[in-house]
């Protein structure tokens, strides 16, 4: 198996091209080598992977990867090397979503060795503190801890010097001002909250109206920081093609990014579909008998 790889120069052409043409980008999570062919064969232009999606793909919610039950980076590295590299032509480049505050990681050997296995393109979401609210107590004791998103922004700084692709991901306007600000990613995401539907979706009560209003806040404030990032949306009420598509007309960014929606949402209903139709099968002739 060779794996064909991308160059950062090719990644960030075909992604400015598709702005200049008004053509949506496409980021999706895929947990497995499956998947990720699929999603490329569907035309998607990146493909993120991360330790969430992983566990989604076992059945876990994607914040499962919040709590200490596993390496995150090594997850990533390990799954994104054997299953997905492999399983892909070429076409869509890959994003690895990274734990910028593993104290037991050097993030630039980290950095290397998703350059080695062919990733150029790295995010912070792999998780983030931005996940955490900021009047809880966890948040307190995490950053206390030296836990911070500053080590995010840092590691988004060092992996554009080394020439990678960068996607800055933030939950709060608070934390996408500092990531635009500093990091100065090429791509930006701004995250409404976990995607709602499905057994192990969250729904926070928020519509796709109030889900696509605060997401252009976001976009503003981040534009006028850093007026060259290709910008896209995620998560909350954003479940279906439909409520996509309600964001691209209704905010000014460049695409949308989906994880449970192109991934753990159809699979379930396909999976539980076709199981269904085959345990509702009898013995026919002991049925005439």
């Amino acid at each position: 198996m060779i794996t064909n790889r991308i160059s950062t120069n090719e990644i960030l052409q075909k992604l400015r091209k598709k702005v200049t043409d008004c053509q949506p980008i496409m980021i999706a999570s895929a947990g497995s080598g499956l998947v990720a062919s699929l999603l490329e064969k569907s035309g998607v232009d990146c493909i993120n992977t991360f330790s969430g999606a992983r566990l989604r793909a076992n059945g876990m919610g994607t914040m499962s990867m919040m709590w200490p039950i596993l390496d995150s980076n090594q997850q990533t590295l390990n799954y994104t090397r054997e299953d997905i590299m492999p399983a892909l032509q070429g076409e869509s480049f890959v994003c690895a979503c990274l734990n910028a505050n593993d104290p037991l990681k050097d993030m630039r050997m980290v950095l290397e060795d998703c350059q080695r296995m062919g990733v150029n393109s790295v995010s912070n979401i792999g998780p983030s503190i931005s996940y955490v609210d900021k009047d809880s107590e966890i948040f307190k004791v995490l950053t206390s801890a030296g836990i911070t998103l500053q080590n995010e922004i840092d590691m988004l700084i060092l992996a554009k010097e080394m020439d990678m692709v960068t996607i800055g991901l933030a939950f709060t306007p608070e934390d996408a001002n500092e990531i635009a600000e500093q990091a100065k990613p090429d791509i930006f995401c701004y995250h409404a909250g976990t995607t709602k539907g499905g057994i192990s979706g969250y729904d926070n009560g928020c519509t796709i109206e109030q889900t696509a209003a605060e997401t252009e806040e976001v976009y503003a404030a981040v534009r006028k920081l850093h007026p060259e990032v290709i910008l896209v949306g995620h998560g909350a009420a954003m479940e279906t093609p439909s409520d996509a598509q309600y964001m691209l007309d209704h905010t000014s960014g460049h695409g949308f990014w989906t994880g449970s929606s192109t991934e753990r949402l159809p699979i379930e209903r396909a999976v539980s579909a076709a199981a269904n139709e085959f345990t509702a099968l009898n013995f026919s002739h002991k049925n005439n008998s």
